[in-house]
């Protein structure tokens, strides 16, 4: 798969996250500095929403947007995936009110860039993009956006979303 960042092409670590996989179980870091594991949205569909930094406006855009949507949702879990510290997408959840999506940091083990093929190699940030899994923890719709700093298909990712409640 062919993804640039700013115009140059990236190299991707870890393996790509097809439709119709198993989603991989991960860790991350709570804006509390507490663990939380995948295993907490076992049972419910889950958007994962990763961006590469809350600190640009197309991530500042997209933890929004779907911050707004998660509220039309139900028995949905909405969660953004950073490799922002946790300090900062504290304060971006303040500023932004963000509150009805989970925001995670991948900084501390890269498990979920590395799990799902989002990690960018050159400049250990993650890749744009989404992926939904259904209830049964089968991941059914995967987006990773071919320009970095270009917005997801957001209409995609939610028409799928509620393909699945």
């Amino acid at each position: 798969m062919d993804i640039t960042f700013g115009g140059d092409k990236v190299t991707l670590v870890g393996n790509e996250i097809k439709v119709g996989d198993k989603a991989p179980a991960f860790k991350a870091t709570m804006n509390d500095l507490s663990e939380w594991t995948s295993e907490n949205c076992d049972n419910k569909v889950v958007v994962y929403s990763v961006a590469p930094s809350l600190d640009t406006s197309v991530c500042a855009i997209q933890a929004k947007k779907f911050n707004e949507e998660a509220t039309k949702l139900d028995d949905v879990n909405v969660v953004t995936i950073t490799l922002d510290l946790p300090f900062a997408q504290a304060r971006f959840c303040s500023n932004e009110n963000i509150e009805n999506n989970l925001m995670v940091s991948d900084y501390k083990d890269r498990e979920f860039g590395e799990k799902y093929g989002f990690l960018i190699d050159e400049v250990k940030l993650l890749a744009r993009g989404v992926v939904v899994v259904d209830k049964e923890g089968v991941v059914q719709y995967v987006e990773y956006v071919p320009e970095v700093t270009d917005e997801v298909d957001f209409d995609k990712a939610l028409e799928e979303v509620k393909k699945l409640i």
